[in-house]
């Protein structure tokens, strides 16, 4: 199977494929260069481009980049800047994929591993992408940034009939996982389809067992309420979780009810997870409403995890934090207070490759 299935061919789980945990040991990393002034407008943009070669620079001695550009100018800029650096040549691959935007977690390919025999196969789901719930028509268009990834990856493609985003979904790698009803179950998603419809299709292409819902997002989240902002897995029995101490904020009371709906929850034996509230940072307001910051946007990454900082007072507190939940990783903490004016954060803009070496 060298090409994206079609509906009707067998789905991955049936096939011993399933999403692996982000810890999991990676290939690479996807990005895609940030270059849309509507997301990041006048001079954020070019903070948020030196946000990306500090990213860079920290994720290339630990394993490979794959970066999507638009042309041969952006490459040359690209290597000048990183001349002046550590970043080894080999570490970093330019791929001239034009893109609309940088938000490849969401529209990029989802990774698939099976073992057979010794060896890791991957493969990948090519979902549907709509854009967040049709708000973005010019945002549409990297809905076909996995077909042109295909020939590239070179390894079995699925094609899910229905619209997923990859912020919208955690996994333990034991068979569980997280998402939102106000996300996924949402009419500007896919309002043909029952949640019992959903929860199969995610069983049969991520390799699931069982599926557990939030049901409220930030305030300000134009994602409708991506779990990658609200709950994380750092292990496969821990989670952690946004918890807002303040009374009077807007996101109390969602964020209360989620962490109350997340000690409820049970692993496929029935055992409880450890749940650990990470605070709020102080609300950042953009120029319409307000951002959705949230330090559970990290990203796991091969002996590192990248955390989005705010220039908070909480910002110490939570690298601490992190650091003893993975003691093996180095947590580094990445300011984000100008990517969160796109809406997004780390987590949002980085997509994992498992590896293929058992």
């Amino acid at each position: 199977m060298n090409s994206c299935s079609n509906p009707r061919s067998p789905v991955p789980a049936s096939l011993g494929y399933q999403m692996p945990p982000e810890w999991y040991p990676h290939e690479s990393t996807w990005l895609a260069w940030p270059k849309n002034s509507r997301t990041w407008p006048h001079h954020q943009i070019l903070q948020v481009q030196e946000v990306y070669l500090y990213l860079i620079e920290l994720l290339s001695p630990h394993e490979r980049v794959n970066l999507l550009i638009d042309d041969d100018e952006t490459e040359m800029h690209i290597r000048e800047r990183l001349g002046a650096t550590d970043v080894s040549s080999d570490q970093i691959v330019f791929y001239q994929i034009k893109t609309a935007d940088s938000w490849i977690r969401d529209y990029g390919p989802n990774f698939l591993i099976r073992k057979v025999e010794s060896k890791i196969e991957q493969a990948f789901n090519h979902w549907q992408f709509n854009a967040w719930g049709n708000k973005y028509e010019d945002l549409k268009n990297d809905a076909h940034i996995p077909r042109h990834l295909e020939t590239i990856l070179a390894m079995p493609c699925f094609n899910p009939p229905v619209v997923l985003e990859g912020g919208a979904i955690e996994v333990n790698g034991k068979g569980v996982g997280i998402s939102t009803s106000c996300c996924l179950l949402n009419q500007n998603r896919n309002p043909s389809h029952s949640k019992s419809e959903m929860v199969q299709y995610l069983k049969d292409y991520l390799g699931l067992r069982k599926i557990l819902w939030l049901h409220r997002g930030l305030v300000g989240d134009d994602t409708d309420g991506h779990v990658d902002n609200l709950a994380r897995f750092v292990n496969s029995q821990t989670i952690v979780c946004s918890l807002e101490e303040d009374p009077t904020d807007d996101n109390y009371e969602a964020l209360l009810e989620n962490y109350q709906y997340l000690q409820t929850f049970r692993d496929e034996q029935e055992n409880p997870f450890q749940i650990i509230p990470l605070p709020m940072p102080a609300p950042i307001e953009g120029a319409q409403r307000r951002l959705p910051a949230s330090y559970l946007n990290f990203y796991i990454a091969n002996q590192l995890v990248l955390l989005p900082t705010f220039d908070d007072k909480q910002d110490a507190w939570v690298t601490d934090t992190l650091q003893r939940l993975f003691p093996n990783r180095q947590v580094v903490g990445v300011d984000s207070r100008n990517l969160v004016w796109g809406h997004g954060a780390l987590h949002c803009l980085t997509l994992q490759q498992p590896t293929s070496i058992a």
